[in-house]
């Protein structure tokens, strides 16, 4: 585990207890994250981090084959229908893209929730800027395109809900626009 501009960043923990082993040493501390963001790419994954009983499950996808593919073969391999909310990286902000997403995921497990469906631009300027933050290990976002940021902002919005107002969101953000 590493911090990463105050965020604490794990790779290759199973499941929740792992990382309560890992962070406390045999403690019987509780998991004390607010947010815990799992990024998984199998059914095991899914079911050992117990996702089904999320307060919020995304599917992030672009439009390659690959990973339209293996998001829905991990939806499909679940034993339940699951509620999702759609974030989509795409070139051109298109309706197709939204109506194509759920043509090939028809008969899924997926239950899509169609009043909120993110867009991420996926431009050549943004995905640089994604590729040197990782290369210097830093988050900066000055430099991406308005729409990325918006799209950000939004995600951490529906995210937080209520819990943070959206005006210290925004806030937030133009700070870390800031930031060099």
């Amino acid at each position: 585990m590493i911090e990463y501009e105050g965020f604490d960043v794990s790779v290759g923990f199973d499941n929740y207890e792992e990382i309560k082993k890992y962070l406390y040493a045999g403690d019987k501390q509780e998991f004390e994250y607010d947010i815990a963001l799992i990024d998984v790419d199998s059914v095991e994954n899914f079911e050992r981090f117990n996702l089904q009983k999320s307060e919020k499950n995304y599917f992030v996808t672009s439009f390659d084959l690959y990973s339209l593919k293996k998001g829905l073969e991990i939806i499909n391999g679940l034993p339940a229908p699951i509620k999702l909310t759609k974030i989509i990286f795409s070139k051109d902000i298109l309706k197709e893209d939204n109506e194509y997403l759920n043509y090939v995921s028809l008969g899924s497990k997926a239950i899509w929730n169609e009043d909120n469906i993110v867009y991420l631009p996926m431009d050549n300027g943004d995905q640089n800027i994604i590729i040197e933050n990782q290369r210097v290990a830093k988050i900066g976002i000055r430099k991406l395109s308005v729409q990325y940021k918006e799209s950000l902002c939004y995600v951490v919005q529906d995210i937080l809900e209520n819990d943070v107002p959206k005006s210290k969101i925004k806030r937030d953000f133009k700070l870390l626009e800031k930031d060099v």
